[in-house]
């Protein structure tokens, strides 16, 4: 029995998967440099958003749930980015614009986390999948909070920018 035991600590180490999934292997996640994966989805209201409509603009994919303590306490250095920038004037690009994709299953916690945490910005979506969401499965997104910084040609530019890091990130982008 210590045998077995000593053994499949081994594999586990080496990470050599135990019990081989029978799902056909999923693409790695998009990383820096890689063009963003268009997503779409619907708003609270049901009209639906699509990331591909933002070609031009500095984007910003905000992976949240009002649910997720953290990302409640990012979301006022989230805010402040949207009305520092989205009036600004940027480089080679119509400006910024920001694409909320939330991780919830109840549309009225949502609701409620969008107002009291003053998500101003129009483009909100969720599938109210939660975990199983489809949007959060093709970027990889396993924890969240957890955003993608895109360019106006719809490359993926940085990643989990919080805090004062959103700010610098889209201040090199701003015209002087």
């Amino acid at each position: 029995m210590y045998r077995t035991l000593r053994i499949a600590a081994v594999i586990c180490f080496l990470g050599i998967p135990l019990f081989p999934s029978s799902h056909p292997s999923t693409p790695p996640p998009p990383g820096i440099g890689d063009i963003a994966p268009d997503i779409s989805g619907t708003d609270p209201e049901g009209k639906t958003y699509q990331l591909s409509d933002l070609k031009g603009y500095y984007v910003l994919i905000d992976f949240w749930a009002s649910w997720c303590g953290p990302c409640r306490k990012e979301n006022p250095n989230v805010v402040s980015a949207w009305e520092k920038y989205h009036k600004s004037k940027f480089k080679d690009s119509k400006g910024f614009r920001i694409f909320s994709v939330s991780l919830d299953n109840s549309r009225d916690r949502w609701v409620q986390a969008i107002a009291a945490d003053n998500l101003s910005w129009k483009e909100h979506i969720s599938d109210l999948q939660g975990w199983k969401s489809a949007a959060a499965r093709v970027y990889g997104v396993n924890s969240i909070p957890d955003n993608f910084l895109v360019g106006p040609d719809g490359t993926i530019l940085a990643r989990r920018l919080r805090g004062i890091n959103l700010h610098y990130e889209l201040e090199k982008f701003v015209k002087d």
